[in-house]
């Protein structure tokens, strides 16, 4: 075994440089005769621009242009175009109205850009947005997904009657049908899974470097972005700007957090490489924070009304889901797939239910579009299915562990076709969901409920089961869905002369610890030391064709093309080997044993890594054919997801005369297949569950019903949890059910903290809201509306004194 190898616990490589300032984010670069950027937004949710006056801003200290949509029109900058284009109902396809990067005559939602200013700083540029005068025509505009979609709604694209882009549907409406006409119960619930931001530690930022000339490196353009997708972002640059797609050069160097949000196009990147390739210059963008709560993509925004037939003995017959899903303002690069595709094939989570059907209306509001962000559908998937059981439970009077316990489906039962599409490959749901009670105590629960009524606060305990489609992948299924871009991923392997390896792929790292991780896997491949791995990601000049990071798929694909790209290069030593002891390939094996690796034959001669690494690049003495060297790559599409899983356990306290929530103590069990770094997976479920407690007790996104403004603009109004808010997050691992379709067992692990926590901490919240007579209370749990809902009851009559 090797002692830095798969299944060790080692310290991340990559937070030396960031915890002592020598990190490199976007806002670090400077470029000799750098302009800056700044946008004007409009402060308008819905509005056409009469006109547009900037001689007084042109003229402004240091200005060197003012760009509007019309200079990127008449340049023929196409319009921005999703990365998946959903089919819909009856072969209907995904409504996509034009989306320009700068608004041409009409505006859709506060914070979209107006026009571009560029000036020789950051200050002068922005000085000169206030100059600009725009004379709009204000229209209504409608936030509410419930009046967005009435007829007498205000009309936001006129090629979206009713303001839906899609309707979809997954699953058999008429097996449906028939299973709840056997039922012996019928359970009801209307759900809002509410709007969040992202607020990652690093705004979003670009730097856009034209060539002199097209021939001196041959890219025309060099885009510096905070993204997660440098693929996907040239890809989507070179269709926007017309151009050959190897020309443009996209470099994301650290980036500080994406959870999703970062893993999509937006019209700043466009409209700097446009601008940087017309004006000759290079040019710089850094967000502010308060760009950010109106330009950076928002997250969730569903209403759910949810049905789960049951037989007498609790045994679900089906499922029927109707939901209603904003997209904002316009179809974002994925906005249209997550609450379609990505939402609907894990709502049978991880119970058998013979039937089910989903329907699934993307809405248009005159809000900030929306598109993934941490856990992506799933999170809203586990919501629909564990509301549902707590809800069943009470109406059949089922004890609610045992209700879900018997519904689950079994280890033996694998692989599992849900009647929805997917194949669950391997799981034990049983397993990890007792040794979650068993974990958080929760025959002893009853007990400490009581010492909690005694000094006068409501205790609830809550659990939670769920499916994450990790790995996001294959290729072909995704086609199907409308995907323009294929979901493989890339590594490719170069070996040096000292044995040193140098690992190029194509994902990208902002937290997962790629550098440490993929070194992981490939010292207990080939025997070497850490020190001697580097890992490369995220320059699309440098780096072998990929998809990006993001939905849990890092490990998953990367990591397995990084398999295969090394078993091509034992492969060609074990023939120079061969050649240089003189014996037949088949009589060569190789070896690892901790940081040792060797090629033996079956006559006990051997030679080591490094002998092999100096002899092929010496290329004095090989085989005939052989080229010189240990180079080589793979590209791997899965042929499934992987299908992560696990119980999460939350018991909580609330204050009857505040609202005020705490949160006692949180477990979770996770089934991430094979693990690398016990260290790393832990520090990802954590963080994990923190985004999830920051849904579901404090965090939401509102605008005004009548204007479309943003009422929640800053850290003044959107409550992100502190430290102080957090319990400890005791979590554990189970490796038992490893993935049976790549080559190194893994599941992903990154979104299923997220996943889990909303509903976790809704069963806790209703456990003992319900243990009081109080119902109806809807996430986020705030205070004050946790007071109100206790007020209204007739608690504080019963209250002991």
């Amino acid at each position: 075994m090797h002692p830095q190898g798969i299944g060790k616990s080692i310290l991340r490589r990559e937070d030396r440089a960031l915890l002592t300032g020598n990190g490199l984010f976007v806002a670090d670069i400077h470029i000799d005769g750098m302009r800056f950027c700044a946008f004007l937004r409009s402060p308008h949710a819905h509005a056409y621009i009469k006109s547009i006056q900037f001689e007084d801003a042109i003229t402004a200290p240091g200005v060197s242009y003012i760009f509007t949509g019309k200079d990127l029109q008449i340049d023929g900058v196409k319009q921005m175009i999703p990365l998946w284009l959903i089919p819909g109902i009856d072969q209907t396809t995904l409504v996509d109205p034009p989306r320009w990067s700068i608004a041409l005559d009409k505006v859709r939602h506060v914070g979209e850009i107006v026009a571009v200013v560029i000036a020789d700083t950051a200050h002068n540029a922005n000085d000169a947005i206030e100059k600009i005068q725009v004379e709009y025509e204000i229209l209504e505009a409608v936030v509410d997904l419930n009046e967005a979609i009435k007829p007498e709604a205000p009309q936001i694209h006129t090629q979206a009657p009713l303001n839906t882009a899609l309707r979809f549907e997954r699953g058999s409406n008429s097996a449906v049908a028939e299973a709840f006409t056997k039922a012996k119960h019928v359970v009801t619930v209307d759900i809002v899974n509410h709007r969040l931001v992202c607020a990652a530690l690093e705004p979003r930022a670009a730097v856009a470097k034209p060539s002199a000339s097209i021939n001196l490196d041959g890219h025309a353009l060099t885009l510096w972005s905070s993204t997660q997708i440098p693929h996907l972002v040239r890809k989507l640059i070179s269709e926007q700007l017309n151009i050959n797609e190897n020309s443009v050069r996209v470099i994301a160097p650290d980036v500080g957090g994406g959870f999703g949000t970062k893993g999509k196009l937006y019209p700043e990147e466009v409209i700097l490489s446009w601008a940087a390739i017309k004006t000759r210059k290079p040019l710089k963008w850094v967000s502010t924070r308060s760009e950010a709560f109106v330009s950076d993509y928002q997250g969730r925004d569903h209403l759910t009304q949810a049905q789960i037939a049951l037989d007498e003995q609790g045994l679900i017959l089906g499922l029927n889901v109707k939901t209603l899903a904003s997209l904002g303002a316009y179809v974002s690069t994925v906005g249209a797939a997550v609450p379609t595709t990505v939402y609907t094939a894990v709502l049978s989570g991880p119970y058998k239910i013979p039937a089910i059907y989903a329907q699934v209306s993307t809405v248009f509001t005159n809000t900030v579009p929306t598109d993934a962000y941490r856990g992506a559908g799933r999170p809203e998937a586990c919501f629909v299915l564990e509301r549902l059981l707590e809800e069943a439970a009470i109406q059949t009077g089922i004890e609610r562990m045992e209700l879900r316990r018997k519904n689950f489906i079994s280890a033996t039962e694998m692989p599992y076709s849900t009647p929805i599409g997917p194949v669950y490959d391997s799981g034990d749901f049983a397993k990890l969901f007792d040794r979650a009670l068993v974990a958080s105590d929760y025959l002893g629960f009853e007990s400490r409920r009581k010492s909690s009524k005694e000094k006068g606060m409501i205790r609830g305990f809550g659990i939670c089961y769920f499916i994450e489609s990790s790995g996001v992948a294959p290729s072909k299924p995704a086609g199907l869905f409308g995907s323009r871009a294929g979901l493989f991923e890339s590594a490719d392997i170069r070996v040096a002369s000292d044995g040193s390896l140098l690992v190029m792929c194509g994902t990208h790292n902002h937290g997962q610890a790629h550098s440490t991780t993929y070194a992981q896997l490939l010292a207990s491949k080939l025997g070497v030391p850490l020190s001697m791995i580097e890992i490369v990601e995220g320059d699309t000049g440098r780096v072998p064709y990929g998809t990006g990071t993001f939905g849990s798929r890092s490990m998953v694909v990367a990591g397995s093309a990084i398999l295969l790209a090394a078993d091509k290069i034992i492969l060609k030593s074990q023939k120079l080997a061969a050649h240089i002891l003189g014996c037949a390939t088949d009589a060569i094996t190789h070896q690892v044993n901790g940081e040792k690796c060797e090629f033996i034959s079956t006559n006990g001669k051997s030679v080591t890594w490094y002998q092999l690494a100096k002899a092929i690049t010496c290329a004095h003495d090989l085989p005939v054919g052989m080229e010189p060297v240990l180079h080589e790559n793979a590209f791997y599409d899965p042929s499934n997801f992987t299908w992560s899983n696990g119980a999460q356990t939350c018991e909580l306290e609330i204050d009857p005369h505040t609202g005020i929530t705490k949160i006692l103590s949180y477990f979770a069990v996770d089934d991430a297949g094979t693990i690398i770094n016990p260290m790393v997976v832990q520090g990802q479920t954590q963080g994990g569950v923190a985004q999830g407690i920051g849904q579901a007790l404090f965090e939401e996104v509102l605008y005004d019903s009548q204007t479309g403004q943003l009422s929640t603009g800053s850290f003044m109004d959107y409550t992100m949890p502190r430290a102080d808010m957090m319990p400890n997050i005791e979590t554990e691992t189970d490796e038992s059910q490893p993935c049976r379709h790549n080559p190194s067992g893994v599941k992903g692990c990154g979104e299923s903290g997220t996943i889990g926590a909303p509903a976790a901490i809704a069963s806790a919240m209703l456990d003992a809201l319900n243990s009081i007579g109080v119902s109806g209370v809807e996430m986020p749990y705030q205070p004050m509306k946790v007071w109100r809902a206790i007020s209204k009851s007739n608690y504080f009559q019963q209250e002991p004194k």
